[in-house]
């Protein structure tokens, strides 16, 4: 060890006291804390009075005292160690750890060390440490590693971009739903990851929204750089400073494939019941349909058999002879094609296409439809129309399939013998006053139990013996899907009526 002259601890004295002096006036008037220990085993030796707000302790009570004895147990192991969380960067140690306050609870701290050194003999005389609160900084670095945490976990796709509008991060779900590699992504601009469209989506109505009101969702599709293309209902989120000024946005989607797929199931299941109950409704119109069918049949039949003996008994006819029955003959064929062509087009498996109907001209030809079921049943079908009624919106089968089953119900719950008076079935369209067009189909029944009203609608409820329930059920889920409203109640006079509204076309 090399010793100094006495000339030269005479300087290092004079420099140890400036320093020290110039030392205690900066400590004095900053809210950081500044201390001064020993190279063994790191007694104070100084501290500013800082250390009272910091810790508790007047500076008599701390010098003194080992920082060693004032560690966390966790953490003293971790500086004697010079552990990762101990930085040292050009001769100054940083290290944040926590600290025992006065009243006993830890607080965290960090602190900046440097050693002082004889100049002479190059050995540690002591170490100076600047210590400040950094209570607020780990609870928020804790808390960034919780959100990044959860950011990394999710199943939604979470994606970072800039102002211009390149990404700066994507989370795991992202990357593995995009069919990404571990390639860095960032700065590639948003519009690889969405479709065109969805492009415009965002820059036509998302982007203003959250540049005005901090958040816009809507659907639209991703597209994966490797696989299919990803529905998402998506939440974009504008980020701003404590200025005021948008920093980032973030986007969060939410994978919508598999509910997607579910809907468009759901939509199949509704569509194969929708034609289970057409088949079910012309089930039951088939003895009626047979009897209207035969009428033509045979008057075809009796058409040819008169032209048949008319060549049997002359040898020589002209056109004149024949021209009545023949014409008469191809008039019954084409109605008896137009019965069977209006069964299949009902009884067809087919997409909805909503239209512009004229719901008068739809009914009529329903009420023809049932009239030979009607006079079977000694029931008299009328309709009353309003004038000049506008068109409405939906699907012409569906609507048709609608109409049937209130007029078969009809039909069937107002039936007598020949022996009775015939009933009455009223069909009535009205607009109301919120310019909707009002369907009513009143008829002569028993009417509708308080009990069975409740489940009139439901699913495989019928009030016939051999009714499957499916009608009403099916009639009111297809009058939702246009946006109107089914229902049922008993009438004053008697029977009951079932009334539903639909939107006129725009």
């Amino acid at each position: 060890m090399k010793t100094r002259t006495p000339e030269e601890g005479r300087t290092a004295l004079t420099d140890d006291a400036e320093r020290n002096r110039l030392l205690a006036e900066m400590a004095e008037q900053s809210t950081d804390m500044i201390s001064r220990h020993t190279p063994e085993d790191w007694q104070f030796i100084y501290v500013s009075p800082a250390v009272t707000h910091l810790l508790g302790y007047s500076v008599e009570e701390i010098v003194g005292m080992s920082a060693y004895d004032l560690y966390h147990p966790d953490d003293v192991e971790d500086f004697r160690l010079r552990a990762p969380t101990v930085n040292y960067d050009r001769g100054l140690y940083t290290h944040t750890y926590r600290f025992r306050c006065k009243d006993g609870h830890y607080t965290w701290l960090e602190s900046t060390s440097r050693t002082i050194r004889d100049p002479s003999t190059n050995e540690i005389r002591e170490i100076l440490v600047v210590s400040r609160d950094a209570t607020h900084r780990i609870k928020a670095d804790k808390a960034t590693r919780r959100l990044a945490r959860v950011l990394e976990s999710t199943q939604d796709l979470v994606i970072f971009v800039n102002l211009d509008l390149t990404v700066s991060h994507l989370n795991e779900a992202a990357r593995m739903v995009l069919k990404l590699e571990q390639t860095d992504y960032s700065a590639f601009p948003l519009s690889w990851f969405v479709t065109e469209k969805g492009f415009r989506l965002l820059m036509d109505e998302g982007l203003p929204s959250a540049r005005r009101s901090g958040n816009w969702r809507g659907e639209l599709t991703m597209r994966s750089l490797k696989g299919p293309r990803i529905p998402v209902m998506l939440e974009l989120l504008a980020h701003r400073s404590l200025h005021g000024d948008i920093e980032y946005f973030s986007l969060v989607a939410h994978d919508l494939t598999e509910k997607k797929a579910a809907e468009e199931q759901l939509k199949q299941y509704q569509a194969d019941i929708d034609h289970a109950g057409r088949l079910v409704t012309m089930g039951e119109l088939a003895s009626s349909l047979a009897h209207e069918l035969n009428q033509p049949l045979s008057a075809m039949v009796n058409y040819l058999r008169g032209i048949e003996r008319r060549f049997a008994g002359s040898s020589s006819l002209s056109w004149s002879d024949v021209e009545l029955p023949i014409t008469r003959s191809i008039r019954t064929a084409l109605r008896a094609g137009e019965i069977i062509h209006r069964m299949m087009d009902f009884t067809r498996k087919q997409e909805p296409v909503v239209t512009s109907l004229n719901l008068p001209e739809l009914t009529r030809d329903m009420i023809d439809f049932c009239e030979s079921m009607a006079e079977r049943n000694n029931v008299r079908l009328a309709l009353e129309v309003d004038k000049e009624l506008p068109p409405v919106k939906g699907d012409r089968i569906q609507l048709e399939q609608v109409l049937l089953n209130l007029i078969v119900n009809a039909i069937e719950a107002s039936a007598s013998s020949d022996d009775d008076p015939v009933a009455a079935v009223n069909i009535s369209l009205q607009l109301d006053h919120s310019r909707q067009l009002r369907v009513q189909v009143k008829d002569q029944g028993s009417g509708i139990s308080e009990a069975d009203m409740s489940r009139l609608f439901d699913r495989f409820f019928s009030t016939k013996q051999t009714g499957l329930g499916m009608g009403l059920a099916i009639s009111r889920s297809l009058v939702e899907n246009l946006g109107g409203e089914l229902w049922a109640e008993n009438l004053p006079e008697g029977g009951a009526s079932f009334s539903f509204i639909l939107d006129i076309a725009d």
